[in-house]
Parts: structure tokens; sequence; C-alpha cells
């Protein structure tokens, strides 16, 4: 199992990334192929003892950066790391791409490099999202700020197919994200949305709240592009928000660092099922091969998690599985 793996992508590449690549090898037993400016990943990788011996190498000297337009994945920025990997993918070069960096670009050069499956109207970006009863996908996350009804119908068969292969979820509950639980709310395109996903053959349970989604009311929670990554943005600053407070909280005076020990294994835990590291990549649903997108901020173990969620993805055959069932909608 070949994934590439875009060396020059976000905000703590390479360092990161390098030790991520290193960690994901290890762990699951990967080939990994780097893309990027070569001599640079061989410099860093030397001075900080990461042993990347085993991994290719593939020479990518220029850089997309986040303020970059997502047009240079296809235009002026050819030779980067994340347009080079994505043609990698395309060529047959790699089983799978992991990229840390520009999410507007990613999705752009996955569509147009990559291309989408046959029958697929859009791809899009599909998150998951750490709730209290386990994980909820998010769909779509940002790729499509306007969409059709048939669109988010796809939408939730994607994400539907992806939270039973890959999450392990039976039969996954899919609602549709909207201003009110009835079935008469929201614009035209999700009262239409809804009637399609009522007569669809979806575990559908309906309109979701969005106080609903980190309550785990659904485990797919389909949105067009502009409200789905309000949600996740909103989402990340209220557990960022959250987690800040608790800690001050806990650190403020004696008394309370005493508590914080009494309790310190249960916040620990906490913390961790609500950290988006441990579920590492989202995929970009509707392109022919795997490519998964990395948080921008991704840490080494952010990017170990992201390659191993894509392993698990390639083992459970979810391009076939959404492949198969194009027809169905």
């Amino acid at each position: 199992m070949k994934i590439i793996l875009d060396a020059f992508g976000g905000d703590n590449a390479p360092l990161e990334i390098l030790k991520g690549a290193r960690l994901a090898e290890d762990e699951y037993g990967v080939d990994i192929i780097l893309t990027g400016n070569s001599s640079e990943i061989k410099r860093i990788a030397q001075e900080n003892k990461i042993d990347i011996s085993g991994m290719q190498l593939v020479n990518a000297p220029e850089i997309i950066t986040m303020d970059d337009d997502p047009s240079a994945v296809i235009k002026t920025k050819k030779n980067s790391s994340m347009s080079v990997g994505l043609e990698l993918l395309a060529s047959g070069g790699g089983d799978a791409f992991v990229s840390a960096g520009n999410s507007g670009a990613l999705v752009m050069g996955a569509t147009l490099i990559v291309k989408r499956i046959k029958g697929i109207k859009r791809p899009a970006f599909a998150p998951v999202l750490p709730t209290l009863s386990g994980c909820s996908m998010l769909i779509d996350g940002g790729a499509n700020v306007e969409c059709r009804p048939e669109m988010l119908v796809q939408f939730a068969h994607m994400g539907s197919i992806y939270m039973n292969k890959v999450i392990g979820i039976d039969n996954p509950r899919v609602g549709l994200a909207n201003c009110g639980s009835e079935e008469h709310k929201g614009t035209a395109l999700y009262q239409e949305a809804y009637q399609l996903l009522k007569a669809s053959n979806l575990n559908f349970i309906g309109n979701i709240e969005g106080r609903g989604v980190p309550y785990g009311e659904c485990d797919v929670v389909v949105a067009d592009g502009f409200t789905g990554n309000i949600i996740l943005k909103m989402y990340e600053g209220v557990a960022g928000a959250l987690m800040g407070r608790i800690k001050d909280t806990f650190t403020k005076g004696l008394k309370n660092k005493i508590a914080a020990m009494l309790v310190l294994s249960d916040m620990k835990k906490m913390k961790k099922e609500f950290d988006y590291n441990e579920y590492g990549g989202s995929a970009v649903l509707g392109v022919s091969k795997p490519v998964f997108k990395a948080h921008g901020s991704s840490k080494a173990r952010t990017i170990k998690s992201a390659v191993g969620v894509t392993a698990e993805f390639l083992k459970n055959n979810v391009l076939d599985e959404i492949k198969d069932s194009v027809n169905l909608y």
C-alpha cells in the first residue's frame, strides 16, 4: 500500500510531516512517498535524526501556501508538492494522497487532476467530528458553497458508506442540517433535499439542528458547503475555547490545582475524546482515487492518524462501494 504524502503542505511542514511519516510507516506498515523539495527534505530529516531511508522522494520545488488561490494547483504552481502528488496519484504512482495544505487547492486539484467518480456531480469535503456518543461525519464541510438537492443526496450516500466501512457503524443515521427539526423548515434547497432523502434507501432521521451535532444525534450530517463550513469552524472554535477555559480554571490557585490533580486522568480522557487529531484526515469524497485532507496545523501525531485512516479507507474498498452505489441515486 503506497500513500503519497505532501511534505510541504500545512503550517508545520515539512518537519512535522516527516515525523508523522516515520510514525505512520512504523505503525501501519505502509509505504510512504514524499513529494516536495527533495534536498530540503533530506536536510531537515538529517538535522532532526528522522529516518526516511525507506521512503521514496519525488522532487517538487514549489509550495502552495494557505494564501494562494486554489487555481494555483493547476495553473501557476504545477510543480508544487500538492500538484505533483495529485498527478502521481492520477497516473497510478500511489494508492492515495494526503495533504495538510490549502483546502481549496486540494479539492480543486482532486477534482480536475484526479477526476470525479463517473456519476458524482461534485466531490465533497467530509471531516469526521468527535461527539458525545463517538463521532459524526459532516458532509459537505466546505467544498461546494452552492448546491442542488440531488447533490445533498449524493453527499448523504457517500457519507453513509464511509461511516459504515471505515468507522464501522451499522446502518448510519443520516440527518439534514437545518434551522429546525420540522419537515417544512429551511430554504427551498433543504425542503426539496428533505423529500429526496426521505424517499431514499438511507437511514434518514430528518432534520438536525446545530446543537444536536455535538450530542451525536446522527452519524452523517448533510449540508451544503457554506452551511457545513460554518458548522465546522464554529465546532472547532467552541471546543478550543471551552478546553482553554477549563485549563485556566484548573490552574488558578492552589485549591484548583489540587482539584485538577484529582481528576487529571478523566480530563485527559475527555480531551482525547474531543481531539480532532484522533481522526486525522478528512476524505474528499467523490473523486476517483483516495484523497485526504489533514488539518492545516497538523503535528506529527495528526499526520500519522491521517495516514492510518487513509489506509483503512483503502483496506475497506470504500471507493468501490461508492462507485457501485451511484446507480442508486
